[in-house]
């Protein structure tokens, strides 16, 4: 277990609850201010707000879902835990049902209002806690599309918790851009993580549908890219990708490490267990 108990509100694929042992001697030892323009989880961001008291923070997604869910956990706490309990009590009495009907409303809804912004926020903690494995999956539509998941208690309402990232997140900048936007604000000594779906390890092997667009060998170019520009603005970079021979060569010449990761998303239980992953940084720590 990690030494700080992190608290991560949403599951998420890839999430780096598990690493931030291994990852604690690999951060930099000193930086001004954080940003994370691929946050999902959160927990890097929990973890370094809470160790480093940076002078501020910036995190972003292209998923404006997420990001609208971590404005209303961060700005409006209290109401959507009164949502969730809500939802909790009518998922406890039909599951099935419920889920498969709130599932149509979110894909449905969009952010017109306040009070729009607060329920889809609301739904999406709803049935990520309640679908199969906590996998966000979307399809080419851009709709949430992960059948119900198998859970006697789900953890819909996780109060204490929600009440503590909303703390962390107090004064912190969120966003929705792409990766590549985190280049206008950044300058020398910011720390900047970058946490991309993973390039995969095999043809058959690749999840990328955190949005409807793949995320493959032009988009980790790109972002390869992003990483020597901000390394050239003396900014402290470091990136999470998988073990392979495309992302070695893509990141040839920065410091190179490798931890080991349970993965805990696949069909088969043998295909569940250790496997490395890359810490990429432009700093030995």
């Amino acid at each position: 277990m990690p030494s700080i108990n992190v608290p991560t509100f949403v599951k998420w694929a890839g999430g780096k609850k598990q690493l931030l042992d291994q990852f604690a001697s690999l951060f930099p030892k000193r930086f001004d201010r954080y940003f994370e323009p691929m946050v999902g989880s959160g927990a890097v961001f929990f973890y370094i707000t809470k160790t480093y008291n940076p002078k501020s923070c910036m995190i972003s997604d292209i998923n404006e879902n997420l990001m609208q869910l971590y404005i209303v956990v961060r700005d409006r706490v209290d109401e959507l835990i009164k949502e969730l309990r809500e939802h909790k009590a009518q998922h406890m009495h039909d599951p099935e049902t419920y889920y498969y009907t709130m599932r149509e409303r979110y894909n449905s809804m969009d952010y017109r209002t306040a009070e729009t912004k607060l329920e889809k926020s609301a739904l999406m903690l709803y049935l990520n806690k309640t679908c199969f494995n906590g996998l966000y999956r979307v399809n080419s539509e851009g709709k949430f599309n992960v059948p119900l998941g198998r859970y006697k208690n789900p953890a819909i309402v996780q109060k204490q918790k929600l009440h503590r990232a909303s703390q962390l997140l107090q004064d912190v900048e969120i966003r929705v851009m792409g990766f590549e936007k985190v280049l206008n604000f950044v300058k020398e000594n910011d720390f900047v993580y970058f946490d991309p779906p993973y390039y995969p390890l095999s043809a058959t092997s690749s999840f990328t549908s955190y949005q409807k667009d793949a995320f493959l060998d032009k988009q980790q170019k790109q972002l390869a890219q992003v990483f020597r520009d901000a390394d050239k603005r003396g900014c402290l970079v470091m990136l999470s990708n998988s073990d392979t021979d495309f992302i070695r060569d893509l990141y040839g010449g920065y410091d190179i490490q490798v931890v080991k990761a349970k993965r805990m998303i696949n069909c088969k239980a043998e295909g569940r267990g250790a496997i490395n992953e890359l810490v990429i940084r432009n700093y030995q720590s």
